[in-house]
């Protein structure tokens, strides 16, 4: 059994509380840690939006997403009706200024206890809503925010975001969340590499030939057109998603794992990252565009039939980028980021390809000998898998062949692997920023993607098209095999 850490009373405050991520995603996490005996005595969570539910017709809502968005396994009758006595709705317009708060502070009758307040609405709605809050004396010693990805759709706006938020609130009380790095997988990397002596005197230019870094997706853009045309894979995946798995993969050993010094490792090399020149954005990205086709043997439609997308968008639904790190552990060492929607699987994976061995000393009959290989996979079945050369058993000879061993946390530990958002809503309220972005980070990464993003302007770089259900464009193969490298798409 894993281990339950116990938290303080605490009220949850969901700014969007009807919206899907909060149905979806916050509310089914905040259900599951519940019945796992982690929510206090006491504890409330308070959904805000404009709707004119009531309490009773916001927990009748909850009630339909947890059965909805969970297995039915996980659905236990009476827990979930105890869960929902905690839940509560406030109708409130949290941007207008003659807007009455009496009922959420009617609710919020102890500024002792922890307070979140969780902002899944639009980025542009972060500031103002925490100059309200403010305004409205809802702030405590106490108080955390939680600002949801995308922080901005460039550096400007990324700025500007921190800058109205950092106004009310200090550093140490803003959690910039990406759920891929509550991943119980992404995670296990770092005790993969500084809990164990057998790879980290390998992670480096000395032993590593390449990293492959790809989050594929089956899905479209789902009901997000009017999102994702304005953003694409670029700013929606790679800037955030992508870039910090980057940077847990090619830190440096914190000092100890705590917030500070592991968020100081991830700047490090995110200020090490080589920028991509306009002149060099043809040849180390790519950008492609999902035409109509089949996922899982069901017909889909292209990215520009998608209802709420403009019909001559050039926007991209799949994004390549050969990164590079200028440092003396990873120079020479490519880095292939590689995102997608509408893929043949969804898969998200971390590719650590070794060197090959320099001289074998069998001969060319036992076969070709094939370079290790740690793949480190966050979804769908998280684990770890190391590929190695063995001898085939049998009489005969010395036939080599390249033979896996695969750890699967489901299997080795046999318990249901919570989700990404369980861990970090609850470490909101433990106080602990390790797996959150500090602002340095949010801006660094755009500094590095916002001259790919002109460059791709500049040259009027053209979203290749690839079919739904496929690997992606033929570009991006090109891309890799240009420098004698192959994608792994064992999973794909």
């Amino acid at each position: 059994m894993a281990e339950i850490i116990p938290v303080d009373p605490f009220d949850y405050i969901v700014f969007g509380g009807t919206g899907d991520l909060a149905r979806r995603k916050l509310l089914p996490a905040l259900y599951h840690r519940f019945v796992d005996g982690q929510i206090p005595d006491g504890a409330q969570i308070i959904g805000v939006s404009r709707s004119p539910l009531d309490h009773d017709g916001y927990r009748q809502s909850i009630n339909d997403a947890c059965r909805t968005f969970l297995p039915a396994e996980d659905i236990d009758e009476k827990a979930l009706a105890d869960f929902l006595t905690i839940v509560h709705h406030i109708s409130l317009d949290a941007l207008d200024d003659d807007a009455d708060w009496s009922e959420l502070r009617a609710l919020l009758n102890d500024d002792t206890r922890v307070r979140v307040f969780y902002m899944a609405t639009a980025p542009r709605l972060y500031g103002p809503v925490a100059q309200n809050l403010d305004a409205q004396g809802l702030i405590t010693p106490a108080t955390r925010i939680v600002l949801e990805k995308p922080i901005g759709t460039d550096l400007a706006s990324a700025r500007a975001i921190n800058d109205a938020v950092g106004a009310v609130f200090d550093e140490q009380a803003i959690y910039r969340i990406d759920h891929y790095l509550g991943k119980e997988t992404v995670q296990n990397l770092m005790a993969l590499r500084f809990a164990n002596a057998l790879f980290e005197p390998l992670w480096s230019n000395a032993a590593v030939d390449h990293i492959q870094i790809t989050v594929a997706e089956t899905v479209g853009v789902e009901g997000r057109a009017s999102y994702y045309d304005h953003s694409g894979a670029l700013r929606d995946m790679v800037q955030n998603h992508l870039v910090q798995l980057l940077c847990l993969t090619a830190m440096e050993p914190p000092s100890t794992f705590d917030a500070g010094c592991v968020r100081d490792e991830k700047l490090k090399v995110l200020r090490a990252l080589r920028p991509i020149t306009r002149a060099e954005v043809e040849r180390k990205t790519v950008r492609g565009q999902y035409r109509k086709g089949a996922v899982n043997e069901q017909a889909v439609l292209g990215y520009l039939d998608e209802e709420g997308v403009a019909p001559s968008s050039t926007t991209e639904s799949f994004c390549v980028i050969k990164a590079e790190i200028d440092n003396w552990r990873w120079a020479g060492v490519p880095f292939y980021l590689r995102t997608g929607k509408r893929m043949a699987l969804r898969a998200s994976e971390i590719v650590v390809s070794f060197k090959e061995v320099k001289h074998s000393i069998f001969t060319d009959d036992a076969g070709k000998l094939h370079a290790n290989k740690l793949v480190i996979r966050l979804q769908p079945d998280e684990g770890i898998s190391l590929d190695l050369m063995t001898k085939e058993p049998g009489p005969g000879g010395m036939r080599l062949k390249p033979a896996e061993l695969n750890l699967s946390f489901a299997d080795a530990f046999n318990v249901r692997n919570p989700e990404a958002y369980e861990r970090l809503l609850m470490d909101v309220v433990r106080g602990n920023q390790t797996l959150f972005m500090h602002r340095k980070e949010v801006e660094a990464a755009w500094q590095w993607v916002e001259p790919i993003l002109d460059g791709w302007r500049d040259t009027k770089q053209e979203a290749h098209g690839y079919m739904a259900g496929g690997l992606g464009p033929a570009a991006s193969i090109a891309l890799i095999e240009r420098d004698g490298r192959t994608w792994d798409d064992e999973l794909l």
